[in-house]
This record gives C-alpha cells, sequence and structure tokens, in this order.
C-alpha cells in the first residue's frame, strides 16, 4: 500500500501579501557604539540610527517619500510631470526609487564630483541625469534646476529638498518619534550634520517638543573645501530655506580627515560600514559624549560605505 504524502502549502497554492516598498521607510534599529566610545565616563551612552536600512540605502528616503506624498495630495505632482530637483546623491536615489514605483520621470542635477557609485544607482532607477560643474558644488546644480524650471514651469514638479518644508516635516512624523520612542524618552543630546538641514529640523523640533532640555547640537564640515560629501560649510554656502539656526543649541565643525579615520574605525572595530557623513556624525557625536559624565547622546548614521568604494581613504592606512 502506498503512503499518502500530505500535500505541502506553498507559494503557488497559497496566497501571500507583500507589501509596498514605501512602507519599508523608517523603523530603522538604535545602535549603540561600544569600541569606539573608550574613554567616554561609564554614565555616557552614545546611540546611533541605523538609515541604510532604508530601501534606498539612506535617511533621505523619509524626505524623498514626504515630499513626494505631499506634492501628490496638493495636485503639485501629476504623471505628466517631470519630479525634478538638485542632488548630491541620496535624496535623488529616494526620488528615483519612489518614482520608479509611481511611475514619475525624474530629472536630477548633481555636481560631477559626486561619487560614481551614486552616478550608476540613480541610473539604474533610470532617472535622467545632468552633471554640473564640480567647482560650483550644490549651488551650481540648484541654479541650474532653477533655470530648466523658469524656462518650462508647467512641465516640471521642483521637489526643491532645500526649501521645501516636506523635508523637515518627514523627520519630524517619523525619525523624531522613533528616536524619543527608542530611548524611552531619556536622551540627553541630539547631534546631526547639516546638508539640507531636514534631519536636525524635523527630528530637533520633535524632540525640543518632548523634552525642552534636550539639547540640539549642529555638526558641519570645518571649512567650504572639503570632502563630506552630503553636508554643508554653512558659513560659505547658501543657506538652506528650511533651517533655522536659532532652533540649535550649539554648532560643531569635524574635519574630512576625522571623518575619513572614523569610516576606517567604525568598519574595522564596530563592524558598521558606513559613509562619510555618517563618519562625520559619530565624530560629532563622540565629541560631545567625551565631555559628559552622564547622558545618552543619540546622532543618526545617513547611509552606508557603499557609495564611496571608489575612494581611497578606505585603505590608505
Amino acid at each position: 500500500m502506498l503512503e499518502t504524502v500530505p500535500k505541502l502549502r506553498s507559494a503557488r497554492t497559497t496566497a501571500v501579501a507583500g507589501i509596498a516598498v514605501e512602507r519599508l521607510v523608517g523603523n530603522t534599529p538604535l545602535i549603540r557604539l561600544r569600541q569606539v566610545t573608550a574613554g567616554v565616563a561609564p554614565g555616557v551612552q552614545l546611540l546611533a540610527k541605523a538609515e541604510w536600512l532604508n530601501p534606498g540605502g539612506s535617511i533621505k528616503d523619509r524626505a524623498a517619500l514626504n515630499i513626494i506624498r505631499v506634492a501628490e495630495s496638493t495636485g503639485r505632482l501629476t504623471p505628466e510631470k517631470v519630479l525634478i530637483d538638485a542632488t548630491s546623491g541620496n535624496t535623488g536615489i529616494g526620488y528615483a526609487m519612489i518614482g520608479a514605483m509611481r511611475g514619475y520621470h525624474v530629472k536630477l542635477v548633481l555636481p560631477a564630483n559626486v561619487s560614481p557609485e551614486r552616478i550608476g544607482i540613480l541610473r539604474a532607477y533610470g532617472a535622467e541625469l545632468i552633471l554640473t560643474d564640480a567647482s560650483e558644488g550644490m549651488e551650481g546644480a540648484i541654479q541650474t534646476v532653477q533655470e530648466l524650471v523658469a524656462a518650462e514651469p508647467e512641465r516640471y514638479f521642483y521637489a526643491d529638498q532645500y526649501g521645501n518644508p516636506a523635508n523637515w516635516e518627514a523627520h519630524y512624523h517619523t525619525t523624531g518619534p522613533e528616536i524619543w520612542q527608542q530611548t524611552a524618552g531619556e536622551l540627553t543630546h541630539f547631534a546631526a550634520g547639516l546638508g539640507t538641514s531636514g534631519t536636525m529640523m524635523g527630528v530637533g523640533r520633535y524632540l525640543r517638543a518632548m523634552n525642552p532640555a534636550v539639547r540640539l547640537v549642529a555638526l558641519q564640515p570645518d571649512g567650504p573645501l572639503h570632502g563630506l560629501e552630503g553636508l554643508k560649510h554653512m558659513q560659505s554656502a547658501t543657506v538652506p530655506p528650511i533651517y533655522e539656526p536659532d532652533l540649535v543649541d550649539e554648532e560643531r565643525v569635524v574635519s574630512t580627515e576625522e571623518a575619513y579615520e572614523m569610516a576606517r574605525r567604525l568598519a574595522r572595530e564596530e563592524g558598521l560600514f558606513v559613509g562619510v557623513s555618517a563618519a562625520a556624525a559619530a565624530v560629532g557625536a563622540l565629541s560631545v559624549a567625551r565631555e559628559l559624565r552622564a547622558g545618552m547622546v543619540v546622532t543618526v548614521l545617513p547611509d552606508a560605505g557603499h557609495k564611496y568604494l571608489s575612494e581611497p581613504f578606505w585603505t590608505s592606512q
């Protein structure tokens, strides 16, 4: 007599409910840095949000998604319009990823010196790219976008990540509440790098509303000529319209060399392969932690190191 084998349920016979990629944006874990904090007082913790775990690989997915959602809800972004913006890469990747999902044509203007990895990712998503003079930095890219939009205003939706409040609102409604919940409201300091300033403005406003005593520390490069892609030296650059310096309690600077060294240390000592702006955030947050006898310092690590592998600093020491 033949033995009957129970029929197995499989994906072919059972409906499986999938989820949209955009639902993977946010809810990133908070990681405690332990090895690079040698010398920090025992009563001090340094924690960092692992933002490279967003589906597009960076914290900018949050802003890109909210900018698109708000524009759709207000009618500023419609299927026949081209989404255009200036970017150093990560926000553009967020636009391109979500644009591919929703059927939008995405056109991005970038300085020509952004990492080749970022350019490759953007092209893989199908974004149209315009590369501007590297010596003009983001200001040159923004000017090019504004000229294109002025020439054909009816053709474009100008996402304007530097001036669009939907940027910082993304962090007010997601990143800030996540940090508050993950720390049980016990954090004492929040430190973040300044690029568009959306992260600091959104998280800072939320944390300040929850506890006015939380200290906000803004981090930026130590000079106009630097290698911290995605960060702005505010004194020499055009200040983003969404940035309100009075919100922050303190500004600190980070050198390119310090960030490069920290990127190597995080990879080799913490097992965290992060990008240059993430390393700069760790440098700044660590400088805060070293000055405390008790407290909890939180920062964000905006992206992973994959987009910077062409940089020689990884193997320089």
